[in-house]
Parts: structure tokens; C-alpha cells; sequence
């Protein structure tokens, strides 16, 4: 966002992937066009401010030339009718401007609607806006490059478009859905490295194991193996940052340490005075973590998190309560009374993959 891009980003789940027959795909297109984020608006729903920039960057444009704004519009807008569904996406675009002259709030409301996804069949779609396509699961991806194309026109950098959670398509039982999907990961990774879509950018998040597994993974498809493996030079500590996948490292102890003070400090509503532990009680609830679950607790801090507000929640409610008891009896995790073993929860040590 500083750097005048816009973002969109999701969480992908069963019922949002990239490639689908049954609305998925659409799906996930609607998440992310409702979490459109720009330096203004930050937490989502900026499509529309992002229409009104385009609409007044060309009325500048035809105030300086001294002509009509709607053939500045027109012209602008030629530029996409040279992609795939270009046309329909530039005359919603131009709905939304006839609508914003007129003051008509139903056609600005119905020309959103398009752009976000939310028409479900094309009958609906021509009987507000004249137009004979809608935003299916086949067209996802095309529609994310218009829509890069169409907020470079606005006035802003590109796109940046995040997805995490990408171990749900490792966790596809179906082989042909996995691949399908897999396939436009190989479209993206394609494009962006051929340079065939600009201004558009992509952060893939997911587990280990969804890049490495050679059964399920990224790697069982052998065009993604080919073009996602490790640089064999990086080795002994040397690092890599230029290719495609980036191994997110976990957090040291100086980074927990850091972090449990930010919490303590929260729980507090940034008062020291309230306090609820002194400063030597973080390295002792570290210590005491590091007994129990070794270096696991770095790798996985989502539980090791949760039993330190869950013991500052029983000092907070019992005043006399002694941190140094509650210490040495908090139980980080516990299943029948039995450890669990922590370190096989892997989502939380991510591979992001940059391209």
C-alpha cells in the first residue's frame, strides 16, 4: 500500500479455490474483491473508491485537452477491450461512470455488484447492466489481469494479490480437482515469469508440505517441481531470496520474547501499572515452555501463546494468585491428560511462494 499498490487478499477453504466447477473459484473472487484494500481505505471494500479515482483521473485528462470526459473515459477504456472478457468489463466501467453523471445510485450499485462478482446468472446481469457475460469460475484469473490493468489506469502502481492458506488444495481428495487447481498455480507462476502480466503480483502462502510432498504436494506436478526447486547453491546457511519460493524461518527466542512483552503490555491496555507479571516472569514462562515442548514452542507459537494469556487471565481474575505457582502447573497443551505433539502442527511454519 505504501508503495501505491492496491491489495487483495483471502484465505482459501473447501469452499474457496482457484479452480472450480461448482462456484468456488467465484467464491474466492468475491472475498477477494471484498477485502480490495488501497493506503485510504486499508481494511477492504475499496473497488468503488478505486472507479470514482479512475472516473476523476479522465476528468482531469479531458479538462486539460478541452474535450468531453466521457471520450477521455472511452479511450482509457479501450485499453482492456484487447483482453480476455475486456469488453464487458469496460462498458460496466462505463455504466458506472453513466451512472455517477446521472446520479443514478442503482446502476453505480448494479456495475459494483458485476465487478465484485455477486451476479450469479447472466440474465440478471443483462437486465441491469445490457451485458451477456458474469464473473464465473472460468474466468477468475482473467478478470484479476483486467482488473490489474484497469487500477494502473486509476492512477495507482498494480496489484498485489495475497492468498493463504493454499494447504487446502494439498488436502483435496480428488486427484483431477488437485491438479486443475495446481494448473492455474502453473498459469500464474507462468505468466509472471514471462512477463505477460504487468502490474500484477501474487504471494502464495502455504505449508512445507504442500510445496514438497511429491504424492500431493506442489511437487507431484513435475512442470511446478521443475520451476519451484531449491537453488541447489543455498546450502550451509546461504540464502536465496530471488527465486519464486521463500522459506519463512521461525521465530527466534528474542522474537518471543518481544512479542509475550507486547502481549503482556495489551492485556495491560498499555499501562505498566497494571502489569499483571514482572519482567522476569516472560523468561520463566519461555523456560518453562522450552522444558516441555523443546524448540517445538518456536515453531508453533499458536499454543504457547494461548496458555500465556490463558495465564494472564487467571491473574487477572485472581489478584492473589502467585505467577510463580501458576508456572510451574500451566499445561501448554492437553489431550486426556496427555501431551500432544506439537511439532506436527506444520500450517503455522509457512513457505510463502513470490512471484
Amino acid at each position: 500500500m505504501e508503495r501505491k499498490l492496491v491489495t487483495m487478499h483471502a484465505d482459501l477453504n473447501p469452499d474457496r479455490r482457484l479452480h472450480a466447477s461448482g462456484g468456488q473459484a467465484r467464491s474466492l473472487y468475491a472475498e477477494l474483491a471484498k477485502n480490495m484494500s488501497t493506503r485510504t481505505k486499508p481494511d477492504g471494500g475499496a473497488l468503488q473508491g478505486i472507479v470514482e479515482k479512475f472516473i476523476s483521473q479522465a476528468k482531469s485528462e479531458a479538462k486539460t485537452r478541452g474535450v468531453e470526459s466521457e471520450i477521455v473515459i472511452r479511450e482509457f477504456l479501450a485499453e482492456l477491450t484487447e483482453m480476455v472478457n475486456g469488453y464487458d468489463f469496460a462498458d460496466v466501467i462505463a455504466k458506472y461512470c453513466q451512472g455517477f453523471e446521472q446520479g443514478d445510485e442503482q446502476l453505480k450499485a448494479d456495475a459494483i455488484r458485476w465487478l465484485r462478482g455477486e451476479f450469479t446468472t447472466r440474465t440478471d446481469a443483462r437486465a441491469a447492466l445490457g451485458v451477456r457475460t458474469i464473473i464465473d469460475d472460468a474466468s477468475v484469473y482473467d478478470q484479476l489481469k483486467l482488473l490489474s490493468r484497469f487500477v494502473r489506469l486509476a492512477g495507482f502502481g498494480g496489484l498485489m494479490i495475497c492468498l493463504d492458506e493454499l494447504v487446502n488444495l494439498y488436502k483435496l481428495a480428488n486427484t483431477q480437482a488437485r491438479n486443475a487447481n495446481y494448473e492455474q498455480i502453473l498459469r500464474i507462476l507462468n505468466d509472471s515469469l514471462q512477463g505477460t502480466t504487468e502490474g500484477l503480483g501474487f504471494v502464495l502462502g502455504g505449508t512445507p508440505e504442500f510445496l514438497m510432498d511429491t504424492r500431493r504436494g506442489l511437487y507431484s506436478y513435475p512442470a511446478l517441481q521443475s520451476r519451484l526447486a531449491e537453488n541447489t547453491f543455498a546450502k550451509s546457511g546461504l540464502i536465496d531470496l530471488s527465486g519464486p519460493v521463500i522459506r519463512l524461518s521461525s521465530l527466534t527466542p528474542e522474537d518471543f520474547y518481544v512479542l509475550l512483552q507486547k502481549l503482556r503490555n495489551v492485556y495491560a491496555y498499555g499501562d505498566p501499572d497494571k502489569y499483571l507479571m514482572p519482567d522476569e516472569a516472560i523468561p520463566a514462562f519461555m523456560s518453562h515452555c522450552n522444558q516441555r515442548l523443546g524448540e517445538a514452542y518456536f515453531r508453533t507459537p499458536r499454543t504457547t501463546i494461548t496458555a500465556f494469556i490463558n495465564l494472564l487471565a487467571v491473574l487477572e481474575q485472581n489478584p492473589g494468585a502467585d505467577w510463580r505457582a501458576l508456572v510451574g502447573a500451566v499445561q501448554i497443551a492437553q489431550d486426556d491428560g496427555a501431551m500432544q505433539d506439537l511439532s506436527i502442527e506444520a500450517d503455522d511454519e509457512l513457505t510463502s511462494f513470490k512471484l
